[in-house]
C-alpha cells in the first residue's frame, strides 16, 4: 500500500481523479477489500484512458489485473472484478482524444478539436452500456446512494449538455465542440506541468524509469501481439470485412436509410480487434472522402470512442494466465456496438 501511495504523491493531477473514482469502484467490485492496492492502479488506468494516454494506460492496466489476480481463488478463471475492470477499460470515456485530434491535423482538418464533443458522448454511452450488461450478468446491484450519485451527476452533466447543444446550429456546435477541445488539452498540459513544479517531482527521471519498464513489457507482450496480427492478417486477407461492408450498405438501403455511414464502418470494426489497424481504415478514410467529410469525421469518431476490445483481453487475460474469460467478451462488445451506434446517431446530428 505505501508503494500505491508514493505513486499517487508522485502522479499529482492523475491523483486528483483516483481519489474521485475509488469509492465507486469499491460498490462495483465488492469482493475487492477496501484499502487493496488494486483500487490505486485501476484508478490510475482508467484516469490515463479518460485523459487519451494510451500507452501508459497498457503498463498502469497489466499492474491492475495482476493487482487483481492475487485474490483470485481459480488462478485461470477470470473473476467478476477482472471482468468489469477489463469492460470499464474497454468502453473507458475518452476525455482528450489527443491522437485523433493530431491525425486530423496533419490529413488538414480545417478544425482538428471540433469531434470533441461527439466522441465524448458516444463514449459516454459505450461506458454506460458496458456498466449495465456488466451488472445485469454479474446481478450487481447499482442501487445504493454511492453508484447512483455518481450516476446521477454523469447523466445530469451528458443530459445537460445534450439540451444545451440542441438549442444551437450546427456551426454553433462545431465552434463550442473546437473550444473545449483546445481548452481542456491546454488546461491539462499546464495542469501537470505545474503540479509536477509543485511537487518537485523529477520528470525526466520518472520518464526514463517508465521508458524502462515499457521496454521490459513490450517484450513480455510480443507472443500475444504476434497471435493478434496474424488474426487481423487472416481478417483483411479473406474479404470477410468487405462483404459485411456489402451486406450492412444493402441492408441499410434496402429500408431506405442513408448509408453514408457505412464508408466510415471499416474502423469501427477493425478497431475492436487492432487500434493501429482501424487508425490505418480512419486514414484511409479521410484521405479519400477527405478529413472534414462526414465519412472522414465519422472515422475518427470511431477510432476515438471504442477500443481494441480482443487485443486487451488477450494481452491483460494473457499477462495473468487467465484462460477462462467467462463473460468478458460478450459485455466488452456489447459496449463497443453502443459506442458505434451512438458514434453514427451523433454524427448524423452534428454533421448530418
Amino acid at each position: 500500500m505505501d508503494g500505491v501511495n508514493a505513486r499517487r504523491r508522485k502522479a499529482g493531477v492523475v491523483a486528483v481523479f483516483a481519489c474521485i473514482l475509488e469509492p465507486l469502484l469499491s460498490k462495483l467490485m465488492p469482493e475487492v477489500p477496501r484499502g487493496h492496492p488494486a483500487y490505486g492502479s485501476i484508478t490510475m488506468n482508467l484516469t490515463a484512458n479518460v485523459l487519451g494516454l494510451d500507452n501508459a494506460a497498457t503498463p498502469l492496466g497489466l499492474k491492475a489485473m495482476a493487482d487483481l489476480q492475487s485474490l483470485n481463488p481459480n488462478k485461470t478463471v477470470a473473476t467478476n472484478a477482472q471482468i468489469l475492470f477489463l469492460v470499464l477499460n474497454t468502453s473507458s470515456v475518452t476525455l482528450v482524444p489527443v491522437t485523433v485530434f493530431l491525425y486530423r491535423a496533419q490529413q488538414g482538418a480545417a478544425a482538428p478539436a471540433d469531434i470533441f464533443l461527439p466522441i465524448l458522448l458516444a463514449t459516454s454511452a459505450s461506458s454506460i452500456a458496458g456498466l449495465l450488461v456488466v451488472a445485469l450478468v454479474q446481478r450487481l446491484s447499482l442501487l445504493n446512494t454511492v453508484v447512483l450519485g455518481y450516476g446521477a451527476l454523469i447523466l445530469a452533466s451528458l443530459l445537460g449538455t445534450v439540451v444545451y447543444l440542441s438549442t444551437l446550429t450546427a456551426q454553433a456546435v462545431g465552434q463550442i465542440s473546437t473550444a473545449l477541445g483546445n481548452g481542456v488539452l491546454l488546461a491539462l498540459i499546464f495542469g501537470f506541468i505545474l503540479v509536477a513544479s509543485w511537487r518537485k517531482v523529477a520528470v525526466y527521471d520518472e520518464f526514463i524509469e517508465g521508458a524502462k519498464e515499457g521496454f521490459a513489457l513490450s517484450i513480455k507482450l510480443i507472443p500475444y501481439l504476434l497471435a493478434m496480427l496474424m488474426a487481423i492478417a487472416l481478417l483483411r486477407a479473406s474479404g470477410a470485412l468487405d462483404y459485411l461492408l456489402h451486406v450492412i450498405a444493402s441492408c441499410v438501403a434496402w429500408f431506405g436509410g442513408d448509408t453514408r455511414f457505412v464508408d466510415a464502418m471499416p474502423t469501427a470494426l477493425m478497431k475492436p480487434f487492432s487500434g493501429s489497424g482501424a487508425r490505418a481504415m480512419m486514414l484511409e478514410t479521410m484521405s479519400h472522402y477527405g478529413v472534414d467529410s462526414f465519412a472522414g469525421r465519422l472515422a475518427a469518431i470511431f477510432q476515438g470512442s471504442t477500443e481494441t476490445t480482443f487485443y486487451v483481453l488477450a494481452v491483460y487475460f494473457g499477462a495473468v494466465g487467465i484462460r477462462n474469460g467467462r463473460h468478458a467478451l460478450a459485455c466488452g462488445l456489447t459496449a463497443d456496438i453502443a459506442g458505434i451506434s451512438a458514434a453514427i446517431l451523433v454524427c448524423y446530428w452534428f454533421y448530418g
